[in-house]
C-alpha cells in the first residue's frame, strides 16, 4: 500500500496517509464501511445518486462537529439527487449518539472503523493515528470523482464554499 508523508499535518506536525492520492476525473474507488446500525455501505449502495463525502477524524472534535452541522445546514437548503455522507473511524455507537444529540438527519455518518477501507482506497488514512484526514470528496452519478480537497492541516476546516459551488453545479 502507498504511504504519502507530509501531505497533511496536524497541529504542524507532518503525518503519513495510507493509500494513493484521489484526483479530479478519475473512477471513484471502492470502499465498505457501516452505517449506524452495522449495515453494509459501499459505493454502490448510492448508485447513481450525487455523493459528497465529508471525511473528519473524530465527531468528538470541535472542526468535526462544525464540519458535520455546516453540511446538515447545507444539505437542508439544496435540492437534487443527492447524499452526504460524513465518514470517521468513530463507532456506529458514537456516531449515532451523535445524530441523536445534534440533530442530524441529512447526512448520513458512516463508520470506517472495521476495515480502514474508505480512508486507504481514498488516501486518507493517518497511519499514526488510525484516524481520517479532513478531505472532501464528489463523486457524481456516474461514479466519476468531481471534486477532491485534502485539507492540508488536519485541525483546520475545509473549503465549504468551493465544495458546496461544486456539488450545486453537479446536482443542477
Amino acid at each position: 500500500m502507498t504511504e504519502r508523508r507530509g501531505v497533511v499535518t496536524m497541529h504542524g506536525g507532518p503525518l503519513t496517509l495510507i493509500g494513493s492520492e484521489v484526483k479530479a476525473g478519475q473512477k471513484a474507488p471502492d470502499f465498505a464501511v457501516v452505517d449506524n446500525d452495522f449495515g453494509a455501505v459501499t459505493l454502490a449502495s448510492s448508485k447513481g445518486k450525487v455523493r459528497l463525502f465529508s471525511v473528519v477524524p473524530s465527531l468528538d472534535t470541535p472542526v468535526c462537529d462544525l464540519q458535520t452541522q455546516r453540511f446538515e445546514a447545507e444539505a437542508n437548503k439544496l435540492a437534487g439527487d443527492f447524499i452526504l455522507y460524513t465518514v470517521s473511524m468513530d463507532l456506529p455507537f458514537a456516531q449515532k449518539r451523535y445524530c441523536g444529540a445534534h440533530s442530524i438527519s441529512k447526512v448520513k455518518t458512516v463508520s470506517d472503523h472495521v476495515h480502514a477501507s474508505f480512508g486507504a482506497s481514498y488516501g486518507v488514512l493517518i497511519k499514526e493515528l488510525r484516524l481520517l484526514a479532513r478531505s472532501i470528496f464528489i463523486v457524481d452519478a456516474s461514479d466519476t470523482v468531481r471534486y477532491v480537497e485534502y485539507v492540508k492541516e488536519v485541525s483546520t476546516h475545509p473549503d465549504y464554499s468551493k465544495a458546496l459551488a461544486a456539488l450545486k453545479e453537479i446536482i443542477k
